[in-house]
């Protein structure tokens, strides 16, 4: 079968991306010079400019048009070991985020916004304080950045009582960021449960990460617990799909345990 015009036009400008034509951060010529060019319809260019930015190559900025992304590819985020000390705390990082940015050779950035207050119903349920009561947790909602890209937004919760009047109500909870000072406060995570749903992003969500309302996004919803089974901090990512890639790895049980039939 013969390969689409479309799909060729996006490997041609992937090559050309990958060779240097296109540097970083450079606009992509527009479709109507694409098609002047005679390198395919209007609609051909923009099926190849939609598959460029599926695969993580391009962003689209209002007013700027396609960019080449200044995140070649996508952000990997290692659900299973990124969380641990020696990579949160990697060089200094103030957390997990602050660690995968540094690694790409670009700068994290968050803009956090700390309050105190009432999470929503789910959240209250897994921190089993009760919903309508006032200033019950402690949120820290994040808008958190690849140097001037945004690309994530990020919104965690605390119980109060272990919260209040600790270093989580500051911009800058140290390196290791908040799973650290939890530890220290005698509250570190011992299991994470994380749920992933693929959705639509809000209109304020979309408007944040400067993508359409079309696009996809990750929802994860991250629980940490303690040793004793304490929900101590649930949060909720926001993340498009054409910019992270999420892997999970984790043991089975070898062929000689006791029980197994292999």
């Amino acid at each position: 079968m013969a390969t689409p015009r479309w799909k060729q036009l996006a490997d041609e400008l992937a090559h050309e991306i990958a060779e240097g034509a296109y540097p970083p951060g450079t606009k992509l010529p527009k479709i109507t010079e694409l098609v002047a060019a005679g390198r395919g319809s209007r609609t051909t260019v923009q099926r190849a400019y939609s598959d460029l930015t599926e695969r993580g190559l391009t962003i689209g900025v209002q007013k700027l048009g396609t960019i080449v992304s200044p995140i070649l590819g996508k952000i990997h985020r290692d659900g299973t070991g990124r969380y641990m000390r020696v990579a949160r705390e990697q060089n200094g990082a103030r957390g997990a985020f602050a660690a995968e940015i540094e690694r790409l050779g670009m700068a994290p950035v968050s803009k956090t916004d700390i309050s105190r207050g009432s999470p929503p119903a789910r959240i209250a349920e897994l921190l089993d304080v009760d919903p309508s009561a006032p200033d019950t947790v402690l949120i820290r909602a994040r808008v958190m950045s690849a140097g001037e890209i945004v690309v994530q937004l990020a919104t965690s919760y605390f119980p109060g009582s272990i919260a209040f009047g600790t270093q989580l109500e500051q911009q800058d909870t140290g390196a290791g960021g908040s799973k650290s000072r939890l530890e220290e406060l005698g509250h570190g995570q011992r299991t994470i449960t994380e749920t992933i749903d693929v959705r639509s992003p809000s209109p304020a969500e979309a408007n944040a990460l400067a993508i359409p309302v079309e696009r996809q996004v990750y929802e994860i919803t991250h629980v940490a617990r303690s040793g004793e089974g304490r929900v101590v901090e649930a949060c909720v990512h926001v993340v498009s799909t054409t910019l992270w890639t999420l892997s999970y790895t984790w043991p089975i049980d070898p062929p000689d345990t006791p029980g197994d039939p292999a």
